[in-house]
């Protein structure tokens, strides 16, 4: 029925006619009408490639150095609830194919295999830890002191769920982790996503997370671990310069897939302003509306240091588990270095500003 698959939206248009109306809702998703969702592919649709000629494109080369780690492409894998609703191996698998193509992945709080699970599963990955700020300090530090116990590189703090997103299609399915699964991080019933009349996430979110989560809770997080800090869901220049003023060491320019405030701006579109805010003192990452390795150019030419993608990594898990992920990455990563090569440029340093311009410069002609 569906062929070879050979890109991202082959895999994405399979997963659509696999898993259950509930499952797909969940991971595609976005919050009320969604506009901000659509908008994180819109918003790279509407940058311009400039490529240059005639340049020796030979013996290309994207290693680069992440907080420290050497990483051999600017791609990883971004946080991502519940792996296991695509495929058995979850997590797990997600986490080997980034070690296959030597990208970063980050395991998410409310994965479905656990931080030890995912650290042993894939031991030559490079792994950084997604954490929410739960109301109870004490989950808190056992979630950061599990995660440095199992060799994780770096701590994601996510900022931008106080209160959860209203999500209309988690709401009409009245969405709850499957019974054949659990969360892999914790045993307790209160922290399994319950059944209820509506989202069991949305009851998850307020009953648990720190809805009075400010920048001290983070000098708080910082005091209590050695691990790099990485503030995710920043989208505003203003909360950039405060994360690199108290000693963060990335922001993560993101608004969480659009899933959290709709019509916020796409991240590709506030990416340029705080790079030039901050982007000279700390690393600034990218995700949401990675789909092409042209995607993965433009992001980098204005300023990203590095691009994460999620709901892609999903669809391949779904098709083939560990891979499903592994070709997903191979596609991206490879779509990559095409456009590389015929943008004239043979290192991440060759990217250039001026190669990605707005396409009103053009409809003004």
């Amino acid at each position: 029925m569906f062929g070879k698959l050979v890109s991202v939206k082959d895999y994405e248009n399979y997963a659509a006619n696999t898993l259950s109306k509930t499952v797909l809702d969940f991971y595609k998703s976005g919050a009320c009408d969604e506009y901000t969702l659509s908008l994180n592919e819109q918003a790279f649709s509407r940058l311009r490639i400039i490529p240059n000629m005639l340049r020796n494109v030979c013996n290309r080369n994207y290693n680069l150095t992440i907080l420290g780690n050497q990483v051999k492409i600017p791609i990883g894998i971004s946080p991502c609830s519940m792996h296991k609703m695509a495929h058995e191996d979850g997590e797990c698998a997600s986490a080997q194919a980034a070690g296959k193509h030597g990208a970063i992945f980050i395991l998410a709080t409310l994965s479905t295999c656990s931080i030890e699970e995912v650290a042993l599963a894939a031991p030559e990955t490079i792994k950084w830890f997604q954490l929410y700020i739960y109301k109870d300090k004490e989950i808190n530090k056992t979630l950061i002191k599990r995660a440095e116990k199992a060799g994780y590189k770096a701590l994601v703090i996510t900022v931008d769920v106080p209160v959860m997103g209203i999500r209309y299609k988690d709401e009409k399915n009245k969405f709850y982790l499957p019974s054949y699964l659990k969360p892999g991080n914790f045993t307790e019933e209160k922290y399994i996503i319950p059944k209820c009349d509506g989202s069991g996430l949305t009851n998850y979110v307020t009953s648990l997370f720190e809805e009075k989560l400010v920048w001290e809770d983070v000098k708080w997080l910082k005091s209590i671990t050695n691990l790099p800090i990485v503030v995710k869901g920043i989208l505003s220049v203003a909360d950039a310069k405060i994360a690199a003023d108290i000693g963060c060491h990335a922001v993560f320019v993101s608004n969480h897939g659009g899933r959290q405030l709709d019509t916020a701006p796409a991240s590709i579109e506030a990416l340029p302003s705080i790079v030039k805010e901050v982007g000279h003192r700390i690393d600034v990452y990218l995700d949401c509306g990675i789909r092409h390795g042209t995607d993965v150019f433009k992001a980098l030419a204005l300023g990203a240091k590095m691009v994460f993608l999620a709901r892609p990594i999903l669809w391949g898990l779904t098709y083939d588990g560990l891979k499903g992920a592994e070709n997903i990455l191979g596609i991206i990563i490879n779509e990559f270095d095409n456009t590389m090569a015929l943008t004239g440029c043979r290192t991440l340093d060759d990217i250039k500003k001026d190669m990605v311009v707005h396409e009103s410069i053009y409809s003004k002609l």
